[in-house]
């Protein structure tokens, strides 16, 4: 049963803090007309003219019918029933439902706000309810119906909350009758004990505040930040008051004057533009004093211009840029680039030779709808296009990325209090970017993701078999920090068997990134040296590492003999040898130069050091390739670590039938491993087929033929 709903009491004052937060409708008046019953079959109870009231300034052709019958039931189920405030308890749904009318919501919405607790206070069943309204309001209802205590204890709360977020998933009505419930039991919180207050709104602050921020409900979000400020810090919100009650005893006002003065432009300039003064609530005003120290008149509010159409936007835009002072510094297109929860406006700031300064949004009417209501204004969602009838699947194309990615992560979550810490920590992450894959597809990330994150978002836990990363076409390790409008390649590997690293962990910044590999590791135990069986005077070996560790470092072996050449020179007795900088084999394009002891090296016509060689006067000797198609090449292949990488390597080559003359593996760096191999080829035709055959072996990004600047012979 909800807190909320008692036995009938003694009505008695409203007190505490947050009294001055009471519902825009008289609770008293809503009683009264809710005791006296049902009305007539033909005519709407009087106790929801307001909300029908409301709803018909958004849609004035809906069918009130459904609102009609559900609030005869509503209101005889919880007859009988009052809240803690003394109120009959169906002023409570009769209040929520107003709130979200006034945003906009459709008809499905607020019949199902009406009947929003009677299944989880009231006898009334979710079979009924969908008997009675059709399985869309039966879903909205079920979605916010608490889980009971008795059956989750203390996992009640975060269990109601995974349960209402999946079901968010399939329909975001759901999270706006949960917030716009919460935003009422806020303003009429002050009659509960002050523990009692302070554990709600710190659930509020962590949990349904940041929802509101994403859903794009900003004026849900703006008076529920503001009531939680006055509960969890009244110092701070008492001096914010006092300041802002200051500001408005002042006999002159900025705000108004420059109101007039962007007026007085657009009527100019022909630009059809309504100029409008919003104050700041509490909570922004207290942010800008933080920030600035002393407040300014200007501070307290900021200058909405509304207007028809995008284009008149930036009309406007261009008209207050050239006739006042704009602050460049400060402009900022949402248009352009809209928010990920839906806002779009522009923001720009205009000064005054005074030192004041304002704020100014501009955006059309039906974006400043949405910037208010955010997925309430957008209506039914759901509802199948006239030539596209429902099939019966309830699924939302326009699902935000962030839900996508709690939804996945909540599945992997092992237990209600990963849950629920994991689910504010990732609220609290406010800023989303977008980055773009090779095939044209997009990943949403908060901001400051990494490599790591964006490969458990689009392989989940196949992710373990990642191995690198490119980023706007450049290699890059897996803790690359992403930013938006990057494009990402992630590269992957085959085994089956691949496993995460334990380093991943440091940067991972995503929930499903940070449990996918913390179940991995958590099944995948390192042994500790004291469990290993040794014999007795041994000691123990190290425990393997879970990272994936570069190759084993061999140690440097004496440079190979230069091999005979079947590369034919016009110097009779002459010795040719092939340069070891750039390794030449046929059919490469060679030529030759005369060094001391009367011998002739050999080099690719790219080759870095043919340069130096004409610098140097060495004279030119003109070679080709003999009939031998045996050869010698340096070949260095770049790799991202991992186990048994070394061992891949050489198989791919000896499968090939090279013969590995040298090798050499440098000292990893950043996660990157390069190999230098030196091999004998049977026929140098092969050396296309070996290089790729070392370049598909998994973690092995580039393999290329030696390039490095040896010393003039």
């Amino acid at each position: 049963m909800s807190a909320e709903a008692t036995n009938p009491a003694t009505p008695g004052p409203v007190t505490g803090p947050t009294a001055r937060w009471r519902a825009r409708i008289d609770l008293r008046r809503l009683g009264r007309a809710a005791l006296l019953g049902t009305t007539a079959r033909d005519r709407l109870p009087d106790a929801i003219s307001h909300v029908v009231d409301a709803h018909r300034a958004h849609h004035p052709d809906a069918d009130l019918e459904p609102l009609r019958r559900a609030y005869l039931l509503a209101e005889s189920s919880h007859r009988g029933q009052m809240r803690k405030s003394g109120e009959p308890y169906i002023t409570h749904p009769l209040a929520v439902t107003l709130i979200l009318a006034e945003l906009g919501a459709e008809t499905t919405t607020l019949t199902a706000s009406l009947l929003h607790d009677t299944v989880e206070d009231t006898d009334v069943t979710l079979d009924q309810v969908g008997e009675e309204f059709g399985e869309e309001v039966r879903f909205l209802v079920d979605g916010v119906t608490k889980l009971e205590k008795v059956d989750y204890g203390a996992a009640a709360e975060p269990e109601t909350f995974r349960k209402m977020l999946v079901a968010t998933g399939n329909d975001v009505r759901v999270m706006s009758i949960k917030l716009a419930d919460r935003l009422h039991n806020m303003r009429t919180l002050g009659v509960m004990r002050p523990e009692k207050q302070a554990r709600i709104a710190k659930v509020t602050r962590d949990v349904l505040i940041p929802l509101a921020e994403r859903l794009g409900v900003q004026a849900l979000k703006t008076e529920l930040e503001d009531l939680v400020f006055q509960i969890l810090h009244p110092e701070e919100y008492q001096h914010t008051r006092e300041l802002i009650v200051e500001n408005a005893s002042r006999a002159d006002d900025p705000l108004a004057e420059f109101a007039d003065e962007i007026r007085t432009v657009l009527h100019e300039a022909d630009i059809p533009a309504e100029v409008v003064i919003r104050p700041r609530h509490f909570v922004s005003v207290h942010r800008v004093a933080r920030k600035r120290g002393q407040l300014r008149g200007a501070d307290f509010g900021r200058l909405l211009v509304l207007v028809n159409e995008d284009a008149d936007c930036y009309a406007v835009l261009g008209e207050l840029h050239t006739c006042m002072t704009p602050v460049i510094a400060e402009f900022k297109d949402f248009i352009a680039v809209p928010k990920f929860n839906l806002y779009q406006s522009l923001h720009t700031a205009l000064a005054r030779e005074d030192g004041q300064i304002a704020e100014v949004l501009i955006r059309t009417h039906q974006m400043h709808k949405v910037a208010e209501a955010g997925v309430v204004a957008l209506g039914n969602p759901y509802a199948p296009a006239p030539d596209d009838p429902a099939d019966g699947e309830r699924a939302d194309p326009t699902r935000p990325g962030w839900l996508s990615r709690l939804l996945q992560w909540q599945q992997a979550a092992p237990d209600p209090d990963t849950f629920w810490s994991t689910l504010r920590e990732d609220l609290a992450q406010d800023r989303e970017i977008t980055v773009f894959r090779p095939d044209g597809g997009t990943l949403g990330l908060p901001e400051g993701a990494t490599c790591v994150d964006a490969a458990y978002a689009q392989y989940g836990e196949d992710a373990h078999a990642c191995l690198g990363a490119r980023v706007n076409g450049r290699l890059a390790t897996l803790s690359t920090v992403l930013r938006d409008g990057d494009t990402v390649e992630l590269l992957m590997g085959q085994d089956p068997a691949a496993e995460p690293s334990r380093e991943w962990l440091d940067h991972a910044h995503t929930p499903a990134a940070r449990i996918a590999i913390q179940r991995w590791l958590a099944a995948h135990p390192t042994p500790q040296p004291e469990q290993q069986d040794t014999a007795p005077g041994e000691t123990p070996a190290p425990a393997p590492e879970r990272a994936p560790a570069a190759a084993p470092h061999p140690t440097p072996q004496p440079p190979a003999p230069r091999p005979e050449s079947n590369a034919v020179v016009d110097r009779p007795g002459a010795t040719v040898r092939l340069a070891g900088c750039c390794t030449p084999v046929p059919p490469d394009q060679v030529i030759g130069f005369a060094v001391r002891g009367g011998a002739v090296t050999v080099h690719r016509v790219e080759c870095a050091a043919v340069a130096r060689m004409k610098d140097a006067g060495r004279a030119e000797i003109d070679v080709r390739w003999g009939d031998s198609t045996e050869c010698r090449v340096t070949l260095v292949a770049e790799s991202f670590g991992r186990p048994h990488l070394l061992a891949d390597l050489t198989e791919a080559i000896a499968t090939e039938g090279a013969e590995i003359v040298s090798a050499t593996v440098e000292p990893p760096s950043q996660q990157r491993v390069r190999h230098t191999y030196t091999l004998q080829l049977p026929d140098a035709a092969h050396l296309p087929a070996l290089m790729r055959a070392m370049r598909n072996v998994p973690g092995v990004y580039d393999v290329s033929r030696a390039q490095h600047h040896a010393p003039t012979p």
